[in-house]
């Protein structure tokens, strides 16, 4: 599966999170880097009993092809002077998931952000407030992404029944191509009109700097109500109504529900005249 790296700052420290089969792993390397003979303080870590536990008790939790026999055998060496385990050893012996050496650009020892914040409480109780604090700030803003994206992909879906309901209505036999271009373009631009009172072309001349079009600018209480009007258009268009008594109707329809959506009224929609 592919994987796809983020970065957090925690005191400073810019910080790689990767994801692997949809979980989060923090870069325990990074979390180090600028701590004199940080690496080392890994391997210390590993080495530590409580430390062997805790991973143990984690894998046995998440991981059914934990190799609990080898980790039983690692159990019972750690905290001898001359008990020594690398990263690589570990995820060998005992076929953990929970720690992850990578190699590449963004390489280094990562574990899964349950294992990662122990980590962090062993070097710093602060600094493991902060990488919390900061992970969690990444994951709220993912979410409403998340949300945009939900209602993007409403929108483009309901495209397709408008699309759909102007092609069986509205576009006679035997158009050319260009001729149906316009029509489409044409009926794009009755929701424009009704949700934002202007053309795609009257807003491309009033950005000319912007790159995208009318509706990759509008917020997601617009492209709810957008993915609204486009249902409604397409049940109008089945109806028979005519263009200029549906750009009426959905303008008015328009400003009711943003009204409702944006309470603090930030949005100013004018009814149509035209």
């Amino acid at each position: 599966m592919k994987n796809k790296n983020k970065k957090i700052e925690v005191q400073g420290s810019e910080i790689t999170i990767v994801s692997t089969n949809q979980q989060d792993y923090i870069s325990l390397t990074d979390m180090v880097k600028d701590i004199d003979n940080g690496l080392v303080l890994i391997e210390k870590w590993l080495r530590n009993k409580n430390t062997i536990e805790f991973l143990g008790i984690w894998e046995e939790i998440y991981n059914p092809n934990f190799n609990s026999p080898e980790f039983e055998g690692i159990r019972n060496q750690a905290g001898l002077n001359r008990f020594a385990l690398s990263v690589k050893q570990w995820v060998n012996k005992t076929n953990s998931v929970g720690i992850i050496a990578k190699a590449g650009r963004y390489g280094g020892t990562y574990a899964h952000k349950d294992i990662a914040f122990e980590f962090a409480s062993w070097i710093s109780p602060k600094f493991k407030i902060f990488l919390i604090k900061e992970f969690q700030r990444l994951k709220d803003e993912e979410q409403k992404q998340l949300g945009w994206d939900i209602k993007r992909n409403l929108t483009k879906i309901n495209y397709r029944i408008h699309t759909d309901a102007i092609k069986q209505n509205l576009i006679p036999e035997n158009l050319s191509a260009k001729q149906i271009s316009f029509v489409y373009a044409n009926e794009a631009d009755v929701l424009n009109m009704a949700l934002f009172g202007k053309t795609a072309k009257q807003w491309r001349s009033e950005n000319p700097n912007e790159k995208g079009n009318i509706r990759d600018f509008s917020n997601v209480s617009q492209l709810v109500c957008l993915a609204n009007l486009e249902n409604l258009n397409a049940v109008f268009i089945n109806e028979g109504y005519t263009q200029a008594l549906r750009l009426e109707k959905l303008n008015q329809i328009a400003i009711q529900q943003m009204k409702i959506l944006l309470r603090d009224n930030s949005l100013n929609l004018k009814e149509n005249n035209d």
